[in-house]
């Protein structure tokens, strides 16, 4: 049974190209819903606040504050449901799990930016750097 799981996991590894996103990110989340017979895609944006599991059974909570209410939506990774996840920011947290933002609201809920840092190039090859003394 285990490795039926497995080779499962491997085969539904990373499937539609999801880009990956950590706790404290920013994302939109754009889920197909089935009215009557017809479908249409919803975006669902807020931030990632609980990432669970592993393999074709990880789920993600995203929350977001809705008409001063503030909500919360578990979503699987490798569901069909899910179109695409985009993410719009990211934040530096100490966390694996941000469930303290539920008790908090306004400028108290905000998380620090994490501003991702580009690597320095190489000078050419044959060039000397000189500092200037």
């Amino acid at each position: 049974m285990k490795a039926i799981m497995e080779k499962i996991d491997q085969e539904n590894r990373n499937p539609k190209g999801i880009s990956p996103f950590r706790i404290g990110d920013a994302i939109k989340v754009s889920v197909k819903i089935k009215e009557g017979d017809k479908e249409r895609i919803q975006a669902y944006s807020g931030t990632v606040i609980a990432r669970k599991g592993h393999g074709a059974t990880e789920t993600f909570t995203v929350r977001r504050i809705s008409f001063g209410e503030g909500v919360e939506r578990l979503f699987c990774v490798h569901s069909p449901a899910i179109v695409k996840i985009e993410v719009e920011g990211s934040s530096h947290v100490r966390r694996a799990k941000l469930y303290y933002l539920r008790e908090r609201s306004g400028k108290h809920a905000r998380l620090k930016s994490r501003q991702v840092v580009a690597a320095k190039k190489a000078p050419p090859s044959g060039t000397k750097s000189i500092a200037h003394v």
